[in-house]
């Protein structure tokens, strides 16, 4: 058997989870710039604020029902999910994290266990310790364990485990809501009178491989209840790495495009060395608004001399690609970084000359990631990044990084 703890709501029952006072009231947490809306608490839901709704849109809603409203906080959220993580780790030496707020735990070797209960304990569990309330879904594959946790969301103690006999949950399992459906095939499968999760378990097996693919067959199995997608234990190595964000206002000047390009590139080799790899080249690309007069985009990738994770010759590349993509009299609204190539960096190849000056870089790296971690991102930041930094990203609702930063813990008043 396989266990999905999803976490309800996650970014807006991180804000609540410092916020207690917060509990049962709608809350809503706003995209980059703090545009839309990209997270909602159970309550926000209920009084009608649509995922992805631009916030102007619900002026109406937020002061007719006191809707609270957080800018997105990634240091929390991130930090928060780890400490989730942790917690499931718990109870299974094999535990998939699967995205920032779902998981996957095997429960294989208890097979003498009230896999009810143990998923009620799991929940009390990650509650106690985080604060943040999560969903269980129990069922011999991924793909069923999918369709038991939309089941738990809706389950007032919020564990399902899938029955023996689940013929009728599949079939009302619209197609569209089966996990590893795509939105094409949701569009596709109907017209051959696939319209359920039923429908698809019985199809044939040789022709869904003929007309969708292995991928498609073996979801079909896996509704059959055979196991055909695996636990991934360890994460596959990222192919790239991508760091962009949409400025706050118009960005016009080249010395402040510079300064976002450097502030994204240094981030970017910052997640290369978490992850112990190093890159071969770099794409810069800038753009403006679409609602522009005139709409220009233009990208740039330069290939480095030797693969490297250091982030002075990275951004060496990076603000030369940015000088030569860089149009005056533009009004830019977005630029980004991506990292190509990649590479474990135990596998990076080094010359004769290259040894001495590489080790030097890798122990300045190593000291100002550790200050970082330390004292909190930018505490030491190269001075291509820039110190106004004016085109950063409006987050004017956040709340306090309450886990990451000592200057922001919660504070405890004694009456």
């Amino acid at each position: 058997m396989l266990a999905l703890c999803d976490c309800n709501s996650f970014y807006a029952s991180c804000e609540v989870v410092f916020a207690p006072h917060l509990q049962g009231k709608p809350v809503i947490v706003l995209s980059n710039n703090d545009g839309a809306v990209v997270a909602r608490s159970l309550e926000a839901k209920r009084i009608g604020i649509p995922m992805g709704e631009p916030l102007f849109k619900i002026q109406h809603l937020i002061k007719q029902h006191h809707v609270q409203v957080f800018s997105s906080n990634y240091s929390l959220y991130g930090d928060m999910s780890q400490r989730v993580m942790q917690a499931l780790a718990q109870f299974t030496p094999e535990l998939e994290i699967y995205s920032i707020d779902e998981a996957f735990l095997s429960l294989d070797n208890f097979r003498q266990l009230d896999f009810f209960k143990h998923g009620l304990n799991i929940k009390a569990t990650v509650h106690k310790w985080t604060g943040i309330p999560v969903s269980i879904g129990i069922a011999p594959t991924k793909v069923l364990a999918k369709v038991a946790g939309d089941l738990a969301k809706k389950d007032a103690q919020g564990v399902f485990l899938l029955p023996e006999q689940y013929t009728e949950i599949l079939a009302a399992t619209p197609i569209a809501d089966i996990w590893g459906i795509g939105r094409s095939h949701s569009k596709s499968l109907p017209a051959y009178g696939i319209e359920t999760a039923l429908d698809l378990r019985n199809a044939n097996l040789n022709w869904i491989k003929q007309r969708y693919g292995v991928v498609m067959q073996r979801l079909v199995l896996e509704l059959r209840g055979q196991r055909c997608f695996e636990l991934e234990l360890s994460p596959p190595t990222k192919k790239t790495i991508t760091v962009s964000r949409s400025f706050s206002q118009k960005v016009t000047e080249l010395s402040e495009l510079k300064e976002a390009v450097a502030t994204y590139t240094s981030r970017a080799c910052e997640k290369l060395r978490r992850f112990e790899l190093t890159t071969d080249a770099l794409q810069i690309f800038v753009r403006t608004s679409h609602f522009e007069q005139t709409y220009y985009g233009n990208s740039i990738t330069l290939s480095l001399p030797s693969s490297s994770d250091s982030t002075p010759e990275v951004l060496h590349f990076a603000l030369k690609g940015c000088e030569r993509i860089y149009r005056p009299g533009e009004r830019y609204a977005k630029a980004g970084v991506i990292l190509l190539g990649l590479r474990p960096k135990s596998e990076r190849q080094l010359s004769l000359w290259d040894a001495p000056a590489t080790s030097k870089s890798d122990a300045l790296m190593q000291v100002i990631d550790s200050i970082n971690q330390q004292f909190g991102k930018g505490a030491i930041r190269f001075a291509a990044a820039g110190l106004k930094q004016t085109w950063s990203m409006k987050q004017e609702r956040r709340s306090p990084r309450y886990t990451t930063r000592w200057d922001e813990l919660p504070q405890v008043k004694a009456r």
